[in-house]
C-alpha cells in the first residue's frame, strides 16, 4: 500500500481547535480521521494558525462581527526537526507540532519558530496575496522539507486544493539539484503527485503575479520565470499548476467531475480529472444513538430526543422556543450568494407556513471576514428571524458543534445552490446518516444518492440556465407543499421509512472510510501514464 503525504491548508478536527474555515477543512479532518481508523500509511501536513478562523457574533444591526482568539496549544506536541524556508529573501525557521488529540493518524502542523515571523500564520486566510503566498510556501515547501527531516519516505503526494502546489515546485528543484533537467524533473514529479480540485467557479481559483511569486521565494532558486509560467501560466494559477504537476486529478462528486473537465479543458498538459465523491466521518457526525435506534426499531423516538436537544440549545443560544412537534428544516452553509440561503423565503408561499408555525427553519453559517456580500446575506437571514421570531432562527458563530446538533436534530435538510456550482456539499451527507431527510437541488453529491420520495426529495429537476432561481423556487414550493408537509404531518410511518432509507443510502456510500478506500484503489494506485510535461 503506498505511503501518502496529504497537504491541506486547514483541518476541521473539533470545534475547540479553530484551524478550519469550512468545508475544505472539515473534509480534510474527516479524511485523516479515517486514515487513523483504518491504519493506512498516510501523513497529514498543515499549518498551525496562531488565531485560527474568525469567531463571528451578530451585532445589534444584524450583521456579523469578527473576533479572534489564540489557538489552544494543549492538543499539540512539539517535534524535534530542523526545517526552514526562504520567504522574501529571509530564512524562516519552522517549528513542527504533531496533533495529539482528535485524530490518531500522523498529522503535523508547521509554524514559524520566531515570533517576528508569525505574521505568516497569524490567521487562516488572513491578509493579502503576499501573505497567502507566504503561507503556501510554508505549507508546500516546508511540508516537503519536514518529510525529509523526519525521514518519512513518500510514494504519493496528495495536494488537497491548489494551496499546496509549491510542494510540487520543491520536488522539482530537489530533482534538478540532484542532476535532472527541468523536463526530467517535472515528468518524474508528475508520477508522484495527485491533485484534488474543489471550487467549480473560475473566479474562485487562486492566481498570482509570477513576479510576486519570485519575489516571495515561491519559485525557488533553480526555476526560471519561463519554467514557472509553463507550470502555472501567467498569472500563475494554483489550480492550473496543480493540474500540470499531477499524474491524475480528481473532482469531489460525479457531477463536479463533469463540471471540472469542462471548466479546465483548455489547460494544455493537464492531468485527467476523475471523480471521487467526498464522504464524512461517521464516528464524528452520526450520533451513536441513531445507530442503536436504526437497528433497534425505535428510530423515531431517538430522533425526537435529538430534536429536543437541538431545540434546547436554540433556546439557550437564541432565546427562541421552537416546537419539537413541528417540522424543523435546517440550512447551514458558508454565506455565499450561489448557495441561495434565502430561496425558501422568497415569494408568498412560505409566509403563512411560518406564521402558522407549520414550518420552522434554523439557519447558520459564517462569512469570510473580508466578504461584505456574505455578511449582507447573514444580515438578511437575521432580519427574517426578527420578523418571524417564533419560527425562524439564525444561530451565530457556526462551528462543528452547531453542525452536529443541526444535522442530528432537524427533521429535514435544505440545500439549494445554483446548479452546478456546489462541488460536493457534505453537510447533507451528515444529515442523511442521522435520518434527517434531504430536500436538495440535484447538485454536488445528491444526484448520486437521491431517490425522490424514497430517501429524500429533489428540487429543480437538474435545471440550469436563465430563470433558474424562479424555476427552483417553484419546484421547492411544490415539493414542500405537495410532499414534505403531508408526509411529515399525515404519514409518520412513511417519514420513518424514508429516514431508514436515508441512513441505508449514506452510512457507507458517503462515508470518509469509503472515500479513503477509493482514493487508495482508484487514485493513488493509478498506473503512471506516459507523457511529456508540455
Amino acid at each position: 500500500m503506498p505511503r501518502v503525504a496529504y497537504f491541506c491548508m486547514e483541518y476541521g478536527l473539533h470545534e475547540d481547535l479553530p484551524i478550519y474555515a469550512g468545508g475544505l477543512g472539515i473534509l480534510a479532518g474527516d479524511y485523516v480521521k479515517s486514515a487513523g481508523d483504518l491504519q493506512v500509511p498516510l501523513v497529514g501536513l498543515g499549518l498551525l494558525w496562531s488565531e485560527g478562523y474568525t469567531v463571528q457574533k451578530i451585532g445589534d444591526d444584524g450583521l456579523p462581527r469578527d473576533e479572534y482568539f489564540p489557538t489552544p496549544r494543549d492538543v499539540f506536541e512539539e517535534v524535534a526537526a530542523e526545517v526552514s524556508v526562504q520567504i522574501r529573501g529571509k530564512q524562516v525557521p519552522l517549528a513542527v507540532y504533531r496533533v495529539a488529540k482528535h485524530v490518531t493518524a500522523q498529522l503535523y502542523l508547521l509554524e514559524p519558530r520566531k515570533p517576528e515571523d508569525r505574521w505568516i500564520t497569524r490567521r487562516l486566510y488572513g491578509g493579502g496575496a503576499e501573505d497567502r503566498v507566504a503561507q503556501e510556501i510554508v505549507l508546500g515547501v516546508g511540508g516537503v522539507r519536514l518529510l525529509r527531516a523526519l525521514g518519512i519516505d513518500v510514494d504519493v503526494y496528495h495536494f488537497n486544493e491548489g494551496h499546496a502546489v509549491f510542494a510540487g515546485l520543491e520536488l522539482i528543484t530537489e530533482k534538478m539539484a540532484a542532476g535532472a533537467s527541468f523536463e526530467q524533473a517535472w515528468a518524474s514529479v508528475r508520477e508522484q503527485v495527485v491533485f484534488t480540485t474543489h471550487t467549480p467557479v473560475a473566479a474562485g481559483n487562486e492566481s498570482h503575479r509570477v513576479e510576486m511569486l519570485i519575489d516571495q521565494g515561491a519559485g525557488l532558486d533553480l526555476l526560471s520565470r519561463d519554467q514557472l509560467v509553463r507550470i502555472g501560466g501567467d498569472p500563475f494559477g494554483m489550480t492550473v499548476a496543480g493540474l500540470r504537476l499531477s499524474r491524475v486529478a480528481n473532482a469531489v462528486a460525479e457531477l463536479h467531475g463533469h463540471t471540472s473537465r469542462r471548466m479546465w479543458k483548455h489547460v494544455a498538459g493537464a492531468a485527467p480529472i476523475v471523480a471521487v465523491t467526498n464522504g464524512v466521518h461517521p464516528p464524528t457526525w452520526q450520533d451513536a444513538r441513531i445507530r442503536v435506534g436504526y437497528s433497534g426499531g425505535n428510530l423515531w423516538q431517538v430522533h425526537q430526543q435529538l430534536k429536543r436537544e437541538l431545540v434546547a440549545e436554540i433556546a439557550a443560544r437564541a432565546r427562541v422556543s421552537l416546537s419539537e412537534d413541528r417540522l424543523l428544516i435546517g440550512f447551514a452553509r458558508r454565506a455565499a450568494s450561489y448557495k441561495r440561503s434565502d430561496l425558501i423565503l422568497r415569494g408568498e408561499a412560505i409566509t403563512p407556513l411560518l406564521t402558522e408555525r407549520r414550518v420552522q427553519i434554523v439557519f447558520s453559517g459564517k462569512a469570510h471576514p473580508a466578504d461584505s456580500e456574505g455578511k449582507r446575506i447573514i444580515g438578511n437571514l437575521v432580519n427574517v428571524s426578527r420578523r418571524f421570531p417564533e419560527s425562524v432562527v439564525f444561530l451565530e458563530n457556526y462551528d462543528m458543534r452547531i453542525a452536529r446538533l443541526l444535522t442530528r436534530g432537524c427533521d429535514a435538510w435544505l440545500n439549494n445552490p445554483r446548479r452546478p456550482m456546489e462541488a460536493s456539499g457534505t453537510s447533507g451527507m451528515k444529515a442523511a446518516m442521522n435520518g434527517v431527510l434531504n430536500i436538495s437541488v440535484l447538485d454536488g453529491w445528491w444526484p448520486e444518492g437521491c431517490e425522490h420520495g424514497v430517501n429524500g426529495w429533489q428540487i429543480g429537476s437538474g435545471f440550469e440556465g436563465p430563470g433558474q432561481d424562479e424555476h427552483d423556487l417553484g419546484s421547492l414550493n411544490d415539493v414542500l407543499l405537495g410532499d414534505v408537509l403531508p408526509t411529515y404531518y399525515e404519514d409518520r410511518p412513511r417519514w420513518e421509512t424514508m429516514m431508514r432509507k436515508s441512513i441505508e443510502m449514506s452510512q457507507w456510500r458517503f462515508s470518509s472510510d469509503r472515500m479513503l478506500e477509493q482514493y487508495y484503489q482508484d487514485v493513488y494506485r493509478v498506473p503512471v501514464r506516459t507523457s511529456t510535461a508540455a
